[in-house]
């Protein structure tokens, strides 16, 4: 059974294969399929994003697609960068630009009040128009630098206490099954398994 990824990101494909490895699926990109739509994130949450997402792509590709929606939310500065994530720093910003702003901003907040979290909604559309949702969370601290070389986005910045070490740090096997990401998708291990039966007995 194919399976829609909707990103066009290299590394977060990966991350989804590896975890759904023992699936009967067959991952595929918005690249893969030559899929250039771009859908603005208009919602006002992670879910929303979500939905809106996995929504246009099953209609353009035909494909069960499963879109995710997900972002770095700090508590010293209210929750931001928020759904905004991917964008804190200009929609051409790199991964570096973004979170160098976001050091800034925290620039002189003790790292006991650098609490932050990631959070992602996973979004899965059928062709029949169902939508079902899981989410995940990973707790951590905003670091004083960035360090490490693994992962993407925020991750060099992103310190995990109980590993004494960044997002960046972790190897991708620990960090896919910790992660944000890692836990909305294995919460939606079920539904696709059944989604796959429910073809298979079609």
């Amino acid at each position: 059974m194919r399976l829609l990824v909707a990103t066009r990101n290299a590394g977060k494909l990966r991350e989804y294969s590896y975890i759904y490895a023992d699936l009967p699926l067959h991952l595929t990109s918005l690249t893969d399929e030559m899929i250039e739509t771009t859908v603005a994130e208009t919602g006002a949450d992670f879910q929303a994003n979500a939905i809106l997402k996995a929504r246009t792509y099953v209609k353009e590709s035909g494909i069960l697609t499963l879109a995710d929606d997900s972002g770095l939310e700090v508590d010293a500065l209210g929750g931001a960068p928020g759904v905004h994530t991917a964008r804190y720093a200009g929609e051409d910003a790199s991964d570096e630009d973004r979170y160098r702003l976001l050091l800034h901003n925290l620039a002189g907040i003790p790292r006991e009040k650098r609490t932050a979290r990631f959070r992602c909604v996973v979004a899965i559309a059928t062709l029949e128009g169902e939508v079902f949702c899981t989410e995940g969370t990973c707790e951590g601290l905003i670091a004083d630098e960035p360090t490490g070389t693994e992962g993407f986005g925020y991750d060099p910045i992103f310190y995990l206490p109980e590993y004494d070490c960044t997002l960046a740090q972790l190897p991708s096997d620990i960090k896919n099954q910790i992660s944000h990401r890692a836990q909305a998708a294995r919460a939606a291990i079920p539904i696709l398994a059944r989604l796959v039966s429910q073809e298979r007995g079609a």
